[in-house]
């Protein structure tokens, strides 16, 4: 009898227990396909340093973009694996004295920056001063990175006199959180400079695009002799530029002088997007200024940054309303053409360009041939971020939508 009521005891404890247990919160359609993504790209990678297809340690600029988007999921969804195994990369990579593994600030390469601007949310969740002195480490390099004569930071050393559109998301909205957390308001200027001066030496007039890069000396092969432009508007590194303005834009002031020219640029970006869009996938092609031509293809990670680009842009109004209508029929596409599921059930992104660049040991010379045919391959982490942090842009919409009504 007593062991009878022992265990009705248990068990009724046990159903209370599990009463009172909160459910895991129903997830919306975009949050399920962020979180199916990053899950997926969890199982693919258990070791969070071995993102973007590393076999060994890399302080690289595509961690940066994936782990980023796995915090923004962490403070989405309040799961903390997703922010574990963020940190789980900064804890392998930053020594305790701050230094980074693989990273030497005298190469000067602007890619570099990119993944500091994990460090401070790392720093803010763990108050672990590694960080904090990493972050400043990455921020020092800056002060002495190497410019041409009109102040534009170069891409790298080993690129002299060479601005890439690539190199404003790496540096700049990391310059901007640290300007705005540490007080040098003084750097704002700076910043905002870095997007003027780039969009001068990149806009083709003719098309209202902006080209992949511009050696100012116009001394390189695949400089044109007379604007120093590269030859195309590649897709992802316009892509590149437009979410660096609108990740800039959440800390560089309102009334900061210039700002108003960034968010003139960025309403151009939309145009042309408009513009150009497939009309039958929504999505936008490799090289954005032969949209539509034999070998060019829709290519994914260009077409997630300009998706996120767009909402974010409609949400915070920095563009009209009008183009998250864009932003949408891009959605739809990016689903119905690039979201699979593989025989392990895991999801996959699809067709994204593995990398393309300018000049260097490949002697990359940027003509049209050569970006259609650079490698594509799935579950590229410069297609996954941007991915993440679009479907959950589109969260944030929904919800700022249902609080006015």
């Amino acid at each position: 009898m007593e062991i009878s009521k022992l265990f009705l005891a248990v068990l009724t404890g046990g159903l209370l227990m599990i009463a009172c247990r909160p459910e895991k919160p129903e997830l919306s359609e975009n949050i399920s396909y962020a979180v199916r993504i990053a899950d997926s790209e969890m199982a693919r990678c258990p070791e969070s340093w071995q993102l973007d297809f590393q076999k060994t340690l890399k302080w690289d600029y595509c961690h940066g973009v994936e782990l980023q988007a796995f915090l923004n999921l962490f403070e989405a969804t309040g799961d903390e694996k997703y922010r574990d195994y963020a940190v789980s990369y900064t804890d392998t990579m930053i020594n305790a004295d701050g230094s980074i593994k693989t990273y030497k600030p005298e190469e000067y390469n602007i890619d570099r920056l990119n993944t500091g601007k994990i460090l401070f949310r790392i720093y803010e969740y763990t108050k672990d001063e590694k960080y904090k002195k990493a972050i400043d480490l990455l921020r020092s390099q800056m002060d002495t990175h190497p410019r041409n004569e009109d102040g534009g930071f170069w891409h790298k050393k080993v690129y002299p006199n060479q601005m890439w559109l690539d190199g404003l998301y790496m540096a700049a909205p990391f310059m901007a959180e640290y300007a705005m957390r540490y007080n040098h308001p003084d750097d704002f200027k700076d910043i905002v400079n870095q997007f003027i001066i780039v969009a001068r030496h990149t806009c083709d007039p003719a098309t209202g695009l902006y080209r992949h890069a511009c050696d100012v000396s116009k001394q390189m092969f695949w400089a044109d002799s007379i604007t120093g432009q590269s030859k195309h508007a590649w897709g992802r590194a316009m892509g590149w530029y437009a979410m660096a303005i609108v990740d800039a834009l959440d800390f560089i002031p309102e009334n900061e002088p210039g700002r108003d020219s960034m968010l003139h640029i960025l309403n151009n970006i939309a145009v042309q997007l408009k513009r150009i869009q497939d009309p039958a996938t929504g999505l936008w092609y490799q090289v954005l200024d032969r949209s539509g031509e034999a070998g060019n293809y829709p290519e994914s990670s260009c077409s997630s940054m300009f998706m996120y680009s767009l909402y974010k842009a409609v949400r915070k109004g920095y563009i009209d309303a009008s183009y998250k209508e864009v932003a949408d029929k891009a959605y739809n596409g990016f689903i119905k053409e690039f979201v699979e599921t593989d025989e392990n059930g895991l999801t996959n992104i699809a067709r994204a360009c593995a990398v393309a660049g300018l000049g260097g040991n490949n002697n990359r010379s940027g003509d049209y041939e050569y970006y259609i045919n650079e490698m594509i391959r799935s579950n590229d982490p410069k297609a996954v971020g941007p991915f993440i942090n679009a479907m959950i842009e589109i969260e944030k919409t929904v919800k700022a939508e249902s609080a006015v009504r």
